[in-house]
């Protein structure tokens, strides 16, 4: 990112102190530091986020919790192998159960949590086939899911127009701003909004000098958790994790009528009713898949044009609501669609971590504890470390 000369004060004098210094306040920043707090709380951390908490991505997406992965859990199979699918599956459950023992404990109801599963919905009979395969292979494996009919769809969650779905039971959704404000209350760390990192420079005594317009940062450590603005920040990202827009749209409220929360067309499609009745939907990115990328948080009349029109076919309920937001984010999508993690190879005191390719609140917080294992020397999934790519 570029800064004028006017807004840059680097050349203050005064220079801040720390163990560790996290880059960006979203998700992934945020369980990090917890899990560092968690394995030695004497460490003085301080988190540098050019904007607020939860501007990014973490701020913007449309709150579910989804077990697994971006993918089918068939098309994970063969693209993994049956173990590493699982355990990419495991991770994930891993991740929800972890921030329900640590973070949400008794706050559900504050944060607007809920475990309610989550529904895939077919509109094609070759998806719907293709859905009851993968809960069949799933329930072999002893992972919770049920199938359901075009009839049983419209009842539970009031779409029309859909040949049949299936849903997994441990899916859970929740107010993403909400469970980061619950998570901020729950670390030790110095926070530096409206800080923009620039880069960081190594010196002679061995620690780093972290460049920011508000300053420099000595530290022994740095760690990036900027997901999809990761190359911004360093070129060994350019590869491996791509700025990738996705928009969403809000209705008004309407008398509840959904039992969980929904995804369709193969995952590229979302959408649920918030516990004030009003209905979020995200997705149809395909429709502009070359040009939703970069840094531009804008919206397109295709695509929320498409949001409106899916709305209007598959959810009759609230054709005649009015809108009230429209909005975009920035997700980073990783070369092959799992997290990572790892340290700049020309640097083993600058850490990562990033890749969440949408799935950022349902992968983020098991991955920062698995970026503090790492830290500390202890094994992590091969799937999870950056040396896949090597």
């Amino acid at each position: 990112m570029s800064t004028s000369y006017w807004l840059d004060r680097t050349y203050r004098s005064d220079k801040k102190n720390y163990d560790v210094v996290i880059v960006g306040a979203g998700i992934s920043g945020l369980s990090t530091a917890f899990w560092l707090n968690k394995e030695d709380p004497s460490l003085k951390i301080a988190i540098v986020e050019k904007h607020r908490i939860g501007f990014g991505a973490s701020g913007r997406n449309a709150g579910f919790i989804t077990c697994g992965s971006v993918e089918h859990f068939n098309r994970l199979i063969s693209k993994h192998g049956l173990q590493e699918a699982v355990d990419i599956w495991k991770f994930a459950e891993t991740n929800l159960k972890l921030l329900q023992e640590h973070i949400i404990q008794e706050n559900g109801k504050e944060i607007e949590f809920a475990k309610r599963g989550a529904y895939s919905l077919a509109a094609q009979d070759n998806e719907f086939k293709e859905l009851q395969n993968v809960a069949k292979t799933m329930r072999e494996l002893n992972i919770p899911v049920e199938t359901y009919s075009s009839s049983e769809v419209e009842k539970n969650v009031g779409a029309k127009n859909f040949v049949g779905g299936i849903k997994y039971l441990d899916d859970a959704e929740t107010n993403p701003v909400l469970l980061l404000e619950l998570m901020r209350s729950k670390i030790k760390a110095d926070l530096f909004e409206g800080t923009e990192a620039h880069r960081y420079e190594q010196t002679a005594e061995g620690t780093r000098i972290l460049k920011t317009d508000n300053g420099d940062f000595e530290t022994s450590m740095i760690i990036y958790c900027l997901n999809g603005y990761s190359p911004n920040l360093h070129p060994y990202f350019d590869d491996k994790i791509y700025a990738t827009r996705a928009q969403i749209l809000m209705m008004e409220k309407a008398p509840p009528f959904m039992d969980g929360p929904c995804y369709a067309n193969f995952y590229l499609d979302y959408f649920r009713q918030m516990p004030n009745g009003a209905l979020l939907i995200g997705g149809f990115r395909q429709l502009e898949k070359t040009t939703e990328v970069g840094y531009s948080d804008h919206i397109t009349p295709v695509i929320q044009n498409a949001l409106h029109d899916f709305v209007k076919e598959h959810l009759p309920t609230l054709r005649d609501k009015k809108v009230t937001h429209r909005w975009s984010g920035i997700m980073g999508f990783s070369r092959d669609g799992q997290p990572m993690i790892g340290a700049l190879p020309e640097d083993n005191q600058v850490y990562f971590a990033g890749g969440y390719t949408g799935h950022g609140i349902g992968l983020a917080f098991n991955t920062g504890k698995s970026l503090v294992d790492m830290i500390f020397g202890r094994d992590v999934p091969a799937w999870l470390s950056a040396r896949r790519f090597s």
